[in-house]
């Protein structure tokens, strides 16, 4: 699995990439970390960040309906869960991956272990 958002934050670099007022609740927003597409929702006023890419072919799922707490790929109807990337409907079966959320001044910071920015 690759929930990063359940390593200590010691374990992750943290990357300021918007500010609060960017994405209000019930919105999203897409960013380039490194060569990592990420999608981050509000979600009733929680921040959430996974990968903005399916685990079944690759293409971009953050554009997909939320049903809930769940992301509807667009593309094939895998669905998953926005707080820990897991695979909840086929054709997915593999997990994408979640990173940790901090607010600091307004300010929004997505967490990224060091091996996936180099």
């Amino acid at each position: 699995m690759y929930n990063y958002s359940t390593i200590p934050a010691s374990g992750v670099h943290f990357i300021e990439v918007c500010s609060l007022s960017d994405i209000p609740s019930g919105e999203r927003i897409f960013f380039e970390i490194g060569n990592n597409p990420v999608v981050v929702f509000n979600i009733a006023d929680v921040l959430y960040a996974i990968a903005d890419k399916c685990s079944h072919d690759n293409g971009p799922v953050g554009e997909g309906d939320v049903d809930g707490q769940e992301i509807i790929c667009p593309r094939h109807g895998a669905r998953f869960d926005i707080k820990t990337g897991r695979a909840i409907r086929l054709p997915a079966i593999e997990d994408i991956p979640s990173y940790p959320v901090q607010i600091e001044n307004g300010k929004v910071r997505i967490g990224i272990p060091a091996k996936l920015l180099s």
